[in-house]
């Protein structure tokens, strides 16, 4: 019986051992397989174009595993990552210089460029500034040229009837798009503006510099004045020119669209790599869920669709892997609207030594699987005549 009870004991013991060993090896095969590597997608750039970016990658991860990184750099900054080829794609509130485009060329990056809306500048106030209600462009011009620095320091000296108290200015830094844009269109001289105001590259910090400061004045993306409207005064827009409609004008999706809404109304971009298309799978899932999504994003996060039209000439673009820039100052002529129109047509040789192809097409990649596309809804049918810089 003893040797029973002792065969038992050993046998149990035996199996407590096989157990254990069986559960050892499990979990030593668990720990040894490998994780699925999560891809990632890294996109820099504009202030004013991230609210889009992100609503975009929100929406593409409900549908992808792939992961989306987003930085605020400014475009300046962000075409400085993109052209060093530390980021796959870059938003911009205005389009590549050319300095901008030879750096990229002398390091090998070939891009592609979309236009994936329109924005507006939006000029705002104190919501306790009761005597702004609108301001023309030469008002501006004389508060934000570079000679006004030290002399042009109070609101009387902007408008007769203004009151006698000193002005603050809040604007984007000088990495930003938007302020490039602003100096270009309101001072005459991209990159020229007085230097004493208070600069951010993060709108959001030009928002609450704005909300804390009766006497301040600023100008920042209408996506921004849009999500802040309780805490902030629209002053409306005066350029003088009939043509684009009598008076003055405030920026919303109607005036931006017809682009009567003048000289602040443009179109905002993102430019992916061409090379990290053909590279990274992830990047062509996510540039084309971009492309086929921004028309119906747009209006949700504060910017103007293109037309539904102008909007399929940019997703043909990405799909052709068209290289090179329509919108440098060196290569626009004429509206958004001619501009992407007269792409469809034969390109002209590039001329020997340009930095960066105008329309040339880049290799085909390999195939990526298709993105998880939202069902677009009618878009808004501006008419895309907005000035091309």
């Amino acid at each position: 019986m003893k040797s029973i009870n002792t065969a038992l004991k050993l046998t149990g013991v035996v199996g407590l051992v096989v157990s254990l060993g069986a559960c050892v090896k499990k979990k030593t095969e668990e720990a040894v397989i490998p994780a699925v590597p999560q891809v990632t997608v890294t996109l820099d750039g504009s202030s004013t174009v991230f609210p889009i970016s992100e609503a975009i990658a929100e929406e593409f991860k409900k549908a992808n595993q792939d992961n989306v990184t987003i930085g605020v750099s400014g475009t300046g900054g962000g075409f400085k990552k993109f052209c060093s080829k530390e980021v796959a794609m870059v938003g911009a509130s205005r389009a590549i210089t050319a300095e901008e485009a030879q750096a990229c060329s002398t390091n090998g990056v070939n891009f592609i460029e979309l236009p994936v809306a329109f924005d507006g500048i939006a000029i705002v106030v104190n919501p306790k500034n009761t005597f702004a209600e609108s301001v023309t462009v030469a008002e501006l011009k004389m508060l934000w040229a570079p000679e006004a620095q030290g002399k042009v320091t109070k609101w009387s000296q902007v408008r007769a009837g203004w009151p006698d108290k000193e002005i603050h200015l809040f604007g984007p830094g000088v990495d930003s798009g938007t302020y490039d844009y602003f100096t270009k269109a309101i001072v005459g001289t991209e990159h020229s503006s007085r230097g004493d105001f208070t600069s951010s590259e993060d709108d959001n910090v030009l928002v609450q510099g704005v909300t804390a400061d009766e006497f301040s004045l600023g100008f920042f993306g209408l996506s921004y004045f849009e999500a802040n409207k309780e805490k902030l005064k629209l002053v409306k827009l005066d350029d003088g020119v009939a043509e684009n409609g009598e008076g003055p004008i405030a920026p919303n999706a109607t005036t931006i669209g017809d682009a009567t809404y003048q000289p602040l109304s443009r179109p905002i971009f993102i430019y992916v790599s061409s090379s990290a298309l053909t590279e990274n799978e992830a990047v062509a899932r996510f540039s084309s869920f971009y492309a086929q999504n921004a028309g119906r994003v747009a209006a949700h996060v504060g910017y103007v669709a293109l037309p539904t039209d102008l909007a399929a000439i940019v997703t043909q673009r990405l799909t052709d892997r068209k290289i090179g820039s329509l919108f440098s100052a060196e290569a626009a002529k004429g509206t958004v609207r001619s501009v992407l129109e007269a792409s469809k047509l034969p390109a002209a040789p590039a001329a020997e030594g340009a930095a960066v192809p105008t329309d040339a097409a880049a290799p085909a990649p390999t195939a990526a699987p298709a993105p998880a596309a939202v069902p677009a809804a009618p878009a808004p049918a501006p008419h895309g005549q907005h000035p091309a810089k």
